[in-house]
């Protein structure tokens, strides 16, 4: 068995899925493993980019956008290796990086998963790769800006574990699919990835079953990666100089992105509390989905 496979899911990317790949044959030095593109209908000139200049690759090309979830197992379907790392085409990896993920996992045996430092352009951690559950409480501190105010509360910084130490190892609640190195008994006890979702939430989802079933996820920031992030859907306001999102797949996005959020709240949190706040959540993101489709240029 293989070391490390690598699925990446690629939409629309061709030149950041290219920089990509050339950051993993660089620098994947001391191990052994494969990388699987899943490419959900790529209009752009990703496939031939492909198979020009990674051959080696493995190209699983979907006739439609089937989602990040769906395309994933395609590609668990396709796998090897003793770990599996779930990639976005929009980051880069440095120098022993993944390596060093691998002895991490190797190291603890309690992991069922965990994720690098993973900066943005600014140098600044992307929050959802150090996340806590979106319970409500969390939740609504976040979106009162009370995390903000008080970034290293406990009471209030739930929703980003900012009262935790970012230059030491320790356990999250969740981490971003752009980068999660998951170990194969683990993905394969919770089925891998949940098809309900599309896109946005599927890792929230995927690392709450973990932890359910008492696996441990980590965060590594002696290991770092640069996550260019929100590219193919062009929502984040970090990268919207760069997407390669039109304006009818932003509002595709940004509506995945609110329905995962109800979806995640029913399947965990819905019969947890009365159904006064149930309504009221469910009203207040309905509320974020139609404020945010109408600043989509």
């Amino acid at each position: 068995m293989i070391d490390l496979s690598i699925i990446i899911v690629s939409y629309n990317t061709s030149d950041f899925l290219k920089g990509c790949l050339g950051s993993i044959k660089a620098t994947s030095k001391g191990f052994t493993y494969e990388i699987i593109v899943v490419d959900n209908a790529s209009s752009d000139n990703s496939l031939e980019m492909l198979k020009m200049e990674f051959p080696e690759v493995i190209l699983i090309k979907n006739q439609e956008n089937i989602g990040f979830s769906k395309a994933n197992n395609m590609g668990v379907g396709k796998s090897k290796g003793r770990y599996v790392l779930f990639l976005n085409p929009d980051t880069v990896v440095y120098k022993e990086s993944l390596l060093d993920m691998i002895k991490f996992m190797d190291r603890h045996k309690e992991a069922g998963a965990a994720t690098c430092k993973l900066l943005m352009q600014d140098g600044i951690l992307d929050d959802a790769s150090h996340r806590g559950f979106p319970n409500p409480w969390n939740s609504f501190s976040y979106f009162l800006g009370l995390s903000k105010l008080f970034p290293k509360s406990k009471l209030f910084g739930g929703y980003n574990l900012g009262f935790l130490d970012l230059s030491n190892t320790h356990e999250i609640d969740a981490c971003a699919g752009a980068f999660i190195i998951v170990r194969r008994l683990a993905g394969e006890q919770i089925e891998w990835w949940d098809e309900d979702y599309f896109f946005y939430g599927e890792d929230l989802e995927f690392c709450f079953r973990l932890k359910e079933i008492g696996w441990k996820i980590y965060f590594v920031p002696s290991v770092s990666a640069l996550h260019y992030k929100g590219v193919s859907g062009g929502i984040k306001e970090n990268s919207k100089k760069i997407t390669t999102a039109s304006v009818e797949t932003k509002k595709r996005s940004t509506d995945w992105r609110f329905n995962a959020m109800k979806i995640f709240y029913r399947k965990h949190y819905q019969n947890k509390y009365p159904f006064i706040l149930n309504r009221l959540i469910i009203l207040g993101i309905n509320l974020k989905h139609w404020i945010s489709l109408r600043s989509i240029k």
